[in-house]
């Protein structure tokens, strides 16, 4: 069938002309009914034409469609495949956590692209202003719905899918590669038998040879390493001899890069012919590229291909590799889930790789087999090759998984707790029969009814219930006597901040101290629950202890080396035998630091939030403690900051006394100059009017006065503490615009001195408190 003929209004939006056998047997359930479809079919069977038709159908109905992108990096890239959307006159609108959110495009955008964690932050947040545009969703396509099975993520996604149909109730498409109990999927989505599809691997364009390969390990893991990359370069070597193209998963960036050098040493001693030196416009395309390593090895026809490469580098790699002019090509696993990139031959080096936040973990099935399915290039191989290479204790599970497939399971027990939290502190739960209501739309209560023994289907509602009992004892969850059900301001705050219950409870433990210092606020983010699975490597020991020496710590292994980061972040100076996961690590705890600030601000005072803001601004951007201050100015970033603060500037009151003259002597252009004038003018700048506030008072007697702190800045939230004697007087947080008038009484008590101190903190800047004090004798 053409495409013309099916969606003749749409045909410029597809890639090709006719649709495929797969394609044409599930056209008529996607375009001519408004049931919800699930399909599962062989990788580089054509699904993605599927999520097309889907979205032409809901284009051509007037609505908006949700595409659900498994990894963040494929969202960018539906952004620039989908431009023959916008050729059409349809606006495509990626939301991520990586750009700001413009609420009005996403809500007159036709198609939104999205990841599950931010379609799951998007639906927490629905009822809000700024993420409405989730409401008006007419259609759902998820790309490759097996991914619930992702210990990491599968549980996000799962919730995230039911509380979208009960916020608008859209219709689903769900696609997915091979599972086998799809049948499972269907019945959770309310997918009738006639618009699920079960596409087996007749349907695959090429077939599939895959099979195991074993080496005996050894004691040294790097040593491990090179044996498992020479059995690859065996089984790759055939295929390159006889002009076919590898593609070889590896399990980080850095090893993409240290086999694709050892390759080129090892193949030109092999004497395979490989590379395209000869080719003088192929070598003038490639000087071109920003990663020099990758320059020099395409020209011997070996590249590599991870997300941390420039968005160029990354399509030129793509287009050479489909074009021949690579033949062996390294890659980590988000190419298996993005662009089609089929080979010859596909080997999997790694079973393994090292997670920041996990240690060593298995890759997961989903991905072994994500990654086989690129074997074979229709057009070009009437068969592919996929190779798992593991240690022989393993080569029975990947048999069993090569022969059987994987079923997809729930993963939504693994953090209930959590998820359950966040429904009511959504308001979508709000008694007991609606825990267990919301409990049935899940897929884990649709996979416990298939597989009642291995999920204790009998004692799955005491099981839920134990779990609610347990929020309520922890302080995240109310319960009246009449059972009804209402989040507590701690879990509200968890709930945002998608934190662990674990780290929520250490959180509001730190509020509940006296006196927060720098280092407390270092070592609760260190050693929240997010953090526990994090492995210290031998490798990285005496890093560590060189970070923290003089710093006073109970912690130990992984999370005394996540405040080791955490430290040298500050001081911008990461020690080499951290750096590989301190990117990973930093991320994670400016989340937290920015969630800590928020709970102190409201189980404290503003000073602990402020405290916390001003730590985050030090991780966040290496710099010290003068320069702090500085980078809440728009235009002054690290560097900046830190060339200030030296020269004498620590303060945005500060850069705006220096003046155009002065900035423009520290290095900055004029106009560079007037524009961070005017975005520190834009801060609060306040200052303490004491009034005729009295030098002494008679004993025994009292007065009130009224202190006014006046504000010559921008607007902004402000914390004002008075003390007497170091004693608190008074305490509140107000919006501090112009004035505010804070009443003070003057007791002429015991004392024979009383200091009167005024402090102006700024919970949400990171910029040091202001202070004033007088001094009254009593006479």
């Amino acid at each position: 069938m053409k495409v013309a003929e099916a969606v003749p209004e749409f045909a410029d939006a597809f890639g090709f002309e006719e649709f495929n056998r797969m394609q044409r047997e599930a056209l008529p359930a996607i375009l001519d009914t408004d049931h919800n479809v699930v399909a599962s079919a062989p990788t580089a069977s054509g699904k993605t034409a599927l999520a097309e038709l889907a979205i032409c159908r809901t284009l051509r109905d007037e609505g908006t469609a949700l595409f659900i992108a498994p990894l963040r990096a494929l969202t960018t890239e539906k952004e620039t495949e989908w431009e023959r959307f916008e050729d059409l006159g349809y606006s495509v609108y990626v939301v991520t956590g990586e750009r700001d959110l413009n609420p009005r495009r996403a809500a007159r955008a036709d198609i939104l692209v999205m990841t599950p964690e931010k379609t799951d932050s998007a639906t927490r947040k629905h009822d809000s202003a700024r993420y409405s545009f989730i409401e008006d969703v007419d259609c759902v396509v998820i790309d490759e719905v097996h991914l619930l099975d992702s210990e990491t993520r599968g549980g996000v996604l799962e919730v995230t899918v039911s509380r979208m149909r009960r916020i608008c109730d859209p219709r689903i498409v769900a696609l997915s590669a091979t599972m086998p109990n799809i049948d499972d999927v269907a019945a959770w989505l309310d997918a009738p038998d006639e618009t699920t599809f079960e596409f087996g691997d007749d349907y695959r364009p090429v077939d599939l040879h895959a099979g195991v390969k074993t080496y005996s390990h050894g004691e040294n893991s790097f040593a491990d390493k090179y044996r498992r990359l020479y059995r690859a370069f065996d089984l790759a070597e055939p295929h390159i001899r006889d002009g076919g193209q590898s593609l070889v998963f590896v399990s980080s960036r850095q090893d993409a890069v240290r086999a694709a050098a050892k390759a080129r040493d090892e193949l030109a001693k092999r004497d395979v012919p490989i590379g395209a030196r000869g080719d003088y416009d192929f070598h003038n395309e490639a000087k071109e590229l920003s990663n020099d390593s990758l320059a020099k090895g395409v020209l011997d026809g070996v590249g590599f291909h991870h997300a941390g490469l420039s968005r160029d580098d990354r399509e030129a790699v793509e287009e050479w590799f489909k074009e021949g002019k690579i033949q062996l090509l390294f890659s980590t696993s988000t190419l298996a889930w993005g662009v089609n990139l089929p080979a010859r031959c596909v080997v999997i080096r790694d079973t393994k790789h090292h997670d920041p936040l996990e240690g060593e973990v298995d890759i997961s099935p989903l991905d072994i087999l994500q990654m086989l399915g690129r074997a074979g290039r229709p057009g070009y191989d009437d068969v592919g090759y996929g190779w798992v290479v593991c240690d022989r204790s393993d080569q029975n599970k990947y048999r069993r998984l090569l022969r059987e497939g994987k079923e997809i399971e729930s993963r939504l027990a693994e953090d209930l707790d959590s998820h359950l939290n966040a429904e009511i502190a959504m308001g979508t739960i709000r008694d007991l029969d609606d825990v267990m209501s919301w409990l049935e739309t899940t897929f884990y209560y649709r996979r416990a009814q298939s597989n009642p023994a291995a999920y204790d289907f009998e004692d799955l509602r005491s099981r839920v219930r134990d779990v609610l009992d347990r929020l309520v004892s922890r302080g995240f969850v109310e319960m009246d006597d009449d059972l009804s059900i209402d989040a507590t301001p701690l879990g509200r705050l968890t709930s945002k901040y998608y934190l662990r219950l674990g780290t929520a409870s250490r959180f509001a433990d730190l509020a509940q101290r006296d006196r927060i210092t720098a280092d407390d606020v270092l070592e609760t983010v260190a050693g929240a629950a997010d953090f526990r699975q994090v492995s210290a490597r031998q490798s990285e020991v005496d890093a560590v202890d060189s970070v923290l020496t003089g710093v006073s710590t109970t912690l130990e292994d992984g999370p005394r080396k996540v405040l080791a980061i955490l430290h040298a972040s500050m001081a911008n100076s990461t020690p080499s035998e951290l750096r590989s996961d301190a990117w990973v690590i930093k991320q994670n705890a400016l989340r937290l630091l920015s969630a800590l600030r928020e709970f102190l601000d409201t189980f404290a005072d503003a000073r602990a939030a402020n405290l916390a803001r001003r730590v985050e601004a030090r991780v966040e951007n290496g710099v010290s403690r003068d320069a702090a201050a500085l980078t809440a100015v728009d235009g002054i970033g690290p560097g900046r900051a830190r060339k200030l603060a030296t020269g004498g500037l620590s303060t945005p009151a500060d850069v705006v006394d220096a003046g155009v003259k002065e900035l423009t002597r520290a290095g900055l252009s004029q106009g560079v100059a007037e524009r961070v004038i005017e975005s520190a003018k834009d801060l609060p700048a306040p200052e303490i009017d004491w009034g005729d506030f009295p030098e002494s008072v008679a004993r025994g007697e009292s007065d009130m006065h009224d202190i006014r702190v006046r504000n010559d800045g921008g607007g902004g939230s402000v914390g004002i503490r008075v003390t007497v004697n170091d004693v608190e007087m008074s305490a509140k947080t107000c919006y501090l615009s112009d004035e505010e008038t804070v009443p003070v009484g003057v007791f002429g008590a015991t004392d024979d001195e009383l200091e009167f101190v005024v402090e102006v903190t700024f919970p949400d800047l990171p910029m040091l408190p202001i202070r004033e004090s007088r001094t009254v004798r009593v006479e």
